[in-house]
């Protein structure tokens, strides 16, 4: 069944956003190697420079996702999950064209995003690309290994 979604800024302090972070978080450690997982817990989400979001179906979080500032006009998206109660119901997408407004909103000129590779990760790197986001180089802190890939997408 489609939603409407609300997407909006979420407090860490939500217990939605709690355990769906929590479910995140389990996720990347059960499909990632131990060396590829940069997933940020909830102290490495209470920065200044992140901003997080929900996509909401009522009261209930359908998704998240965060924009982080990077410095010099680049931004990354960091924890997209989507509860499973709303896979493929268009919360993902809700949620990512709120985070590329708000980043064009900011004056942002590139959104960069890393993930992983493997069955796990194809859905989401479907809606990346079908969202105009292309396969590059590594960036911020990030080194490039077998497992992670690198997306972009610019927005001047």
């Amino acid at each position: 069944m489609k939603h409407a979604f609300t997407v909006g800024p979420v407090s860490l302090d939500d217990t939605q956003l709690r355990a769906l972070l929590m479910l995140h978080l389990a996720g990347m450690h059960e499909n990632s190697p131990p060396d590829a997982v940069f997933a940020l817990d909830l102290s490495g989400l209470a920065v200044p420079e992140l901003t997080m979001l929900g996509a909401w179906a009522g009261d209930r979080l359908a998704a998240m996702g965060a924009l982080k500032l990077l410095g010099d006009g680049q931004g990354e998206v960091k924890s997209m999950r989507t509860h499973p109660d709303f896979l493929r119901q268009g919360a993902a997408a809700a949620l990512l064209e709120a985070i590329i407004a708000q980043a064009r909103g900011k004056g942002l000129t590139r959104l960069s995003l890393e993930t992983g590779s493997g069955d796990t990760f194809e859905p989401a790197l479907a809606l990346y690309r079908r969202r105009g986001f292309v396969s590059g180089e590594a960036f911020g802190d990030y080194t490039a290994s077998a497992f992670n890939q690198f997306l972009h997408l610019p927005l001047n």
